[in-house]
């Protein structure tokens, strides 16, 4: 029935519901010419008789009664698969795959994802960690939906479509009761002398894009919660992301370097380039970018 148009087949279900082209038309509202040309229609891409014509009203043929549990079925069908759209249009359904770098897991992502699970319970949204370059194969790959990335300014992945999200300004963490957790603003060189706990033991791969000599690195931990359980307690300082400031532990107060002491970092979040977005994809978007605003 690849050329059959849906409009013929409503048409003949109801012709045959009710036995008459004249209450077909009622109830489609259709001029019976109309609905009399539809049967024709079909009967001719079929090529068999569907109804015998009587002086009142009509009556189906063995050709009709054969085809209409085939007709329901496929109406019954389509109307299914408009309410499954209809669905995932509406956010009652559907799926999404969220991959995010670790630091943007301490606060922005928990937030968007617990906004979003609130607002459309019916979409099953899951959630994935990795670095920027390991989520970014994993989202053209088709693995993940969405990925939230760090890039430095200017840089520009392939094949992704790029929302920008925030900048996402480094800050020192420092043991509460240092002597600078009071200043409003600090430079790197009112460190020195500290000792620095970072996740590479070169200075110059932690703090890329710092303006003069960078300080030694005297603790090496890959983690930054790990960081910053140093920090707290008294072991050094170490650099937080302005994105992850909320979630400071006690005993670990955040200051933020003046600027251009350290290149910000662009937070975004990633498509696959040449991909419709859907419905629960575009909600999530605007959910990140929402608490994005919000913590700043």
């Amino acid at each position: 029935m690849s050329g059959v148009d849906t409009t013929w087949l409503t048409t003949f279900v109801e012709v045959a519901r009710t036995g008459s082209f004249t209450a077909a038309a009622e109830t489609l509202r259709f001029t019976q010419s109309a609905i009399s040309r539809q049967v024709s229609a079909l009967e001719d891409e079929l090529g068999a008789r569907l109804f015998d014509r009587l002086p009142r009203g009509v009556r189906l043929t063995e050709n009709g009664r054969s085809l209409l549990g085939h007709a329901e079925a496929v109406l019954d069908r389509l109307a299914i698969a408009r309410q499954d759209l209809a669905a995932l249009r509406n956010l009652a359904a559907g799926s999404v795959r969220l991959g995010s770098f670790s630091s943007a897991n301490a606060v922005l992502v928990p937030r968007a994802l617990a906004r979003f699970r609130a607002a459309h319970p019916g979409v099953h949204a899951t959630h994935h960690e990795g670095m920027t370059a390991q989520l970014l194969a994993r989202l053209t790959a088709g693995e993940i939906d969405i990925a939230v990335i760090s890039l430095s300014a200017g840089e520009r992945p392939e094949g992704v479509d790029l929302y920008k999200i925030t900048t996402d300004h480094l800050w020192i963490a420092l043991p509460e009761g240092h002597r600078l957790a009071g200043r409003k603003r600090l430079r790197l060189a009112d460190l020195d002398g500290e000792t620095w706990i970072a996740g590479r033991p070169r200075a110059a791969d932690t703090l890329a894009g710092s303006a003069g000599e960078p300080p030694a690195i005297g603790i090496v931990v890959q983690e930054w919660i790990a960081k910053l359980g140093f920090v707290e307690a008294g072991l050094g300082v170490t650099l937080v992301p302005s994105i992850s400031v909320a979630a400071m532990p006690r005993g670990v107060v955040a200051v933020p370097l003046r600027s251009g002491e350290i290149a910000p970092r662009i937070v975004c979040a990633a498509t696959a380039e040449h991909t419709t977005l859907s419905a629960s994809v575009r909600a999530l978007l605007n959910c990140l970018t929402d608490c994005a605003t919000e913590l700043k």
